[in-house]
């Protein structure tokens, strides 16, 4: 993992002191309370939106590709979770289609030998992200899991579009199942999870595996992509001026799905694949999240199908709450559960 340059030290150090000012001085930097659709958003969330327009602009996407991905990685690190003790982390490979997949593990120092174990996908659109850009979250996860974790950086569009993503994070779970010794975790115990994009790639890998040998025993979902067919309403009413935004959907939209792919394909949408049998999941959304609506949609048909999943919406969040965990106190919490939800799910 790429080290902290200070001057990003020092901005998230201000960063995270302004976000946690007083409530009520907070609210008066904030300026009045944002509502839409009977949710409050987040003051805190509010505060850093404000405090990312004066640099320059909120929204994700537009941008030329490199630049949008330089400063996924400088911003997600800015206010990244924070763990408590020390979580050990080594760099590996993993068998892809098309060669090697570069992976993180990451071990807690009272992690069981031959326990349950997180393999976790970085949302970004299927354009963005890093395992530097979710480098905090998987420390965070495997601290509060007490599991071992291991992410996957799977192909990214423009240069690999659909379904080369999906076809990594297929041939990543499988890998691990067959090292799973050499890992050091339980074949029997792997739960697929992942934010966004990476929401998306693990419900893709939970539908694709169901009937190997070892399939996936849990699904940690947060805000989960799962439709590129079909906007619902909650594009509509948060279209604008929350982070992810239409207009964003549409470039990562643009990047990831090529020409004469059918936008209603399972490796793409997963939503539109065969739900029954799937392994029992957590669905976290957000109430200011254009992607709410098709992430609870989900779940809802997962239901319908047989499958046990429970439903968990943050209403005063918005998308990609995970990366900001580290100062957005709402966004903590969220991750805890899903934290809590796969170390019990582990443990059965």
């Amino acid at each position: 993992m790429k080290a902290k340059p200070l001057a990003s030290r020092i901005e998230g150090g201000m960063a995270r002191a302004t976000l946690n000012l007083p409530a009520a001085l907070l609210r008066i930097l904030a300026g009045r309370p944002v509502i839409r659709d009977g949710q409050t958003l987040d003051v805190q969330t509010q505060m850093l939106l404000r405090l990312q327009n004066l640099r320059g602009g909120a929204a994700l996407g537009g941008r030329p590709v490199a630049r949008e991905r330089a400063l996924m990685e400088s911003q997600c690190q800015l206010l990244e979770p924070t763990t408590q003790h020390h979580v050990d982390t080594r760099e590996t490979q993993l068998a892809g289609p098309d060669g090697p997949i570069a992976a993180r593990v990451y071990r807690p120092a009272e992690c069981p030998d031959r326990g349950g174990a997180l393999v976790f996908y970085h949302g970004g659109g299927f354009v963005i992200g890093s395992l530097d850009s979710h480098d905090g979250v998987c420390r965070a996860l495997a601290e509060r899991a007490n599991c071992v974790v291991i992410a996957v950086d799977y192909r990214l569009a423009p240069e690999h579009p659909a379904p080369a993503g999906a076809h990594d994070a297929i041939a990543a779970f499988r890998d691990i199942v067959a090292r799973a010794d050499e890992f050091g975790v339980d074949a029997r115990r792997l739960a697929v999870g992942g934010d966004s994009a990476g929401g998306n790639l693990s419900a893709v890998v939970a539908q694709a595996t169901r009937d190997d040998e070892a399939a996936p025993c849990f699904q940690l979902l947060f805000y989960p992509t799962v439709d590129f067919a079909e906007d619902r309403e909650s594009v509509k009413t948060f279209a604008r001026g929350f982070l992810l935004e239409k207009s964003s959907m549409d470039w990562f939209r643009g990047h990831y799905i090529p020409d004469g792919m059918d936008n209603r394909d399972p490796q793409v949408s997963p939503i539109y694949g065969e739900l029954a049998g799937l392994a029992p999941a957590i669905v976290i959304t957000g109430g200011f999240d254009p992607l709410r609506d098709e992430g609870e949609a989900y779940a809802r048909m997962m239901q319908a199908a047989g499958v046990e999943v429970r439903v968990s919406r943050r209403p005063t969040m918005i998308h990609g709450f995970l990366n900001v965990a580290g100062a957005i106190a709402g966004g903590d919490a969220a991750l805890t559960e899903g934290a809590q939800a796969l170390r019990q799910a582990l443990s059965r």
